[in-house]
């Protein structure tokens, strides 16, 4: 049995070829494919971020716009006192609509490892300056089970040319469906500094998404920042236009 069990599956491999056998994807492929399922063509949505520590806590409630990895345009709608603020990026360029003292306020590159709202979020991270996919190299370093999801754990490098903020990401993709589960964020000299753990998989317009991402700085008990989405759409029509300075102040006088 086990001799004509050999032959049939040398026959299946010999007329189906490659296809017969399951090809595991390059870690580049991997990572772009998962990038695709967190971001679409284009996105829009709403989030809570809250920001713990230990003995405080605040939320944010932040509508999102996004096209492709280009063009991103947040809007801060509560609570009261951050209501209005907006924040651009295109390309990698960041501005900032401040409605209290009526100001545009254009970030450096400079300031985006600094934290976001006072969140453990950086400025890239929620506008996403660098690329996952085009300002890294990438390595398959093999696989892990994380918190019951078999993940492929992959290694970003950043290229030398790229203007990012991190010295290396670790990062766990689930395998099958391509979700960033896991990341671990690491500073030029090899330390670690931040821990992202997704969780909460819904459908969330054509696809299934994590809902919650949970950041952890290394080394500060009791300090955290975990985001929520409510809600987000994926690949609707969404023009060039609508990511401009001008509409920056027109979001912001629709939250009055």
């Amino acid at each position: 049995m086990l001799r004509w069990s050999t032959i049939l599956i040398f026959f299946v491999t010999l007329f189906l070829g490659d296809d017969a056998i399951p090809q595991t994807p390059t870690a580049k492929e991997i990572i772009q494919k998962s990038d695709e399922k967190s971001r679409g063509r284009t996105s829009q949505g709403e989030m809570v971020m809250t920001v713990i520590r230990p003995d405080w806590s605040r939320s944010v409630t932040i509508k999102s716009w996004e096209k492709g990895d280009k063009l991103t345009m947040l809007l801060v709608t509560a609570p009261a006192k951050d209501k209005g603020q907006v924040f651009l990026k295109i390309k990698t360029d960041m501005w900032n609509w401040v409605p209290s003292i009526e100001k545009m306020v254009k970030i450096p590159p400079s300031m985006m490892m600094q934290a976001w709202m006072g969140s453990d979020f950086t400025n890239d991270d929620l506008v996403k300056e660098s690329s996952i996919v085009k300002d890294y190299t990438h390595r398959l370093v093999g696989k892990d089970t994380v918190r019951s999801q078999l993940c492929y754990r992959i290694e970003l490098t950043p290229l030398p040319s790229a203007a990012v903020t991190w010295g290396k990401v670790l990062m766990w993709v689930t395998v099958g469906d391509y979700l960033q589960w896991k990341a671990e964020f690491y500073d030029e000299d090899g330390e670690l500094v931040n821990v992202m753990n997704a969780s909460a998989v819904r459908r969330m317009g054509d696809r299934e998404i994590p809902t919650r991402l949970e950041i952890v700085p290394v080394g500060k008990r009791g300090h955290k920042t975990v985001i929520d989405i409510r809600s987000t759409v994926f690949n609707q029509p969404m023009e060039d236009a609508f990511f401009s300075q001008q509409n920056m102040k027109r979001l912001s006088q629709s939250t009055r």
